[in-house]
């Protein structure tokens, strides 16, 4: 199929561009888990408040790292913390070059989480509405047989100008054009850090319609994923447009 008439039914599929164009952005309750967050000594997040910005790399943690403060990512240039009273608390320029210190391999901090979760975040909940954004280019792929059905392939190549985890990512779509599966590279973990994050229970949130169940698994060869550990759990509670 021509990708872009494939990523016209996706995003229909999803709520539709006239909806997307009319809200701002996506407030949401989630809790993460998973060994990522062991590795790196990050305490796992339980029904915590976020908010995602619909047309702009933007993602805010409500009451993080603690009650009262804001923890907030700022496109791809700028973490930052902020008191209760709005104050600016802390905050790191380039956030992405600090992980590629070793000090990283063993740990990592507030704005190191900030930035990691928070654009990751955001890629998820705005996917796959972020395709109208200029700058990104398709490739349709073969079709992949899973059980009884099959999955359709696009390759993605994100703008470099977006934090995400990788600039090429594969995503795959059911029948009913819904994001069942993505590959990508986790960069700021290490080149290594190949996954396949699975998506299920589809919900519609007053017309926006995405997964609310997400799991992240390790790839072993191309793209053939390992049983477990996950390496990242994400719940979504609920979902709000405004």
């Amino acid at each position: 199929m021509d990708p872009d008439a494939a990523v016209q039914k996706i995003i229909a599929a999803h709520g539709g561009e006239n909806f997307w164009n009319g809200i701002e952005a996506l407030q949401a309750e989630i809790s993460t888990s998973g060994l990522l967050f062991r590795f790196k000594r990050r305490p796992v997040l339980d029904h915590v408040k976020v908010t995602a910005y619909a047309h702009e790399p933007r993602f805010v943690f409500h009451d993080f790292p603690s009650p009262g403060f804001t923890g907030e990512l700022v496109g791809a240039k700028e973490v930052r913390i902020l008191s209760r009273d709005g104050d600016l608390v802390k905050k790191r320029k380039n956030p992405r070059s600090v992980f590629k210190r070793l000090s990283r391999l063993l740990s990592w901090d507030d704005l190191d989480f900030i930035y990691f979760g928070g654009y990751a975040t955001w890629n998820y909940l705005v996917a796959p509405f972020f395709f109208l954004r200029p700058g990104f280019n398709f490739e349709g792929l073969d079709t992949v047989k899973v059980s009884s059905t099959s999955w359709f392939k696009l390759k993605v190549i994100l703008p470099d100008d977006l934090p995400t985890h990788s600039q090429e990512q594969i995503f795959y779509f059911d029948k009913n054009w819904h994001l069942q599966r993505l590959d990508y590279v986790a960069e700021v973990v290490g080149g290594w850090a190949h996954a396949a994050h699975f998506c299920e229970n589809y919900q519609d949130f007053g017309g926006y319609k995405a997964p609310t169940r997400r799991r992240v698994r390790p790839i072993l060869l191309a793209d053939k994923t390992l049983p477990g550990p996950i390496l990242v759990a994400l719940d979504i509670h609920g979902i709000y447009p405004v």
